[in-house]
């Protein structure tokens, strides 16, 4: 005869598999909260063409806000440096704010996983290969006054050193002295 064993331990195996659901269900509940929790990191990009806060850091499942404080529409558009290849998830547009007392239009994303987000805004900049290969934003001939590239990196670490050291202006949605809504 063989003698059924359990690998549970001996506290859990006095409570009923329902009480032990209802116990996960709770801690993923709780789970779900806490990451809930945790406050978005915000881009802005205003009437110079060009993302602010153009290096933040981020825990991964933390939301990035893109926050656009211009008059005019901006894309967001991730990129592989490696290949010069743009993401089919990590692409979004955002329409221009007219002025003070009209909504601000935003555009959200997260990542899952650690690494570096490359992107780019495709109205203001453009992807060339530079000598070696890397591709890179560039600002486009054909947009006037600034020299800057409309381009960032977003950081998806669990460093707190790197995520402590994002601009303050990230955890502000609206600056002052910008459009608001």
């Amino acid at each position: 005869m063989v003698k059924a064993t359990s690998t549970r331990p001996a506290h859990l195996l006095r409570r009923s598999p329902l009480h032990i659901a209802a116990m996960v269900g709770a801690a993923a509940c709780m789970a779900g909260t806490a990451q809930a929790a945790v406050p978005p990191v915000y881009v802005h990009m205003n009437g110079a063409n060009m993302f602010l806060e153009n290096v933040v850091a981020v825990r991964p499942g933390q939301p990035v806000v893109f926050v656009d404080e211009d008059t005019g529409a901006h894309t967001i558009i991730g990129f592989n440096p490696a290949t010069g290849a743009t993401s089919k998830r990590f692409e979004g547009a955002v329409q221009g704010t007219p002025g003070p007392g009209h909504p601000v239009h935003t555009y959200s994303i997260t990542f899952k996983h650690p690494g570096l987000k490359f992107y780019y805004c495709s109205v203001h900049a453009e992807l060339t290969q530079e000598p070696g290969g890397r591709y890179v934003a560039k600002k486009r001939p054909t947009v006037h006054g600034f020299g800057d590239p409309m381009a960032g990196l977003i950081i998806v670490t669990t460093d707190p050193h790197l995520l402590a050291d994002d601009p303050k202006t990230s955890s502000e949605k609206i600056l002052p002295g910008y459009f608001g809504g």
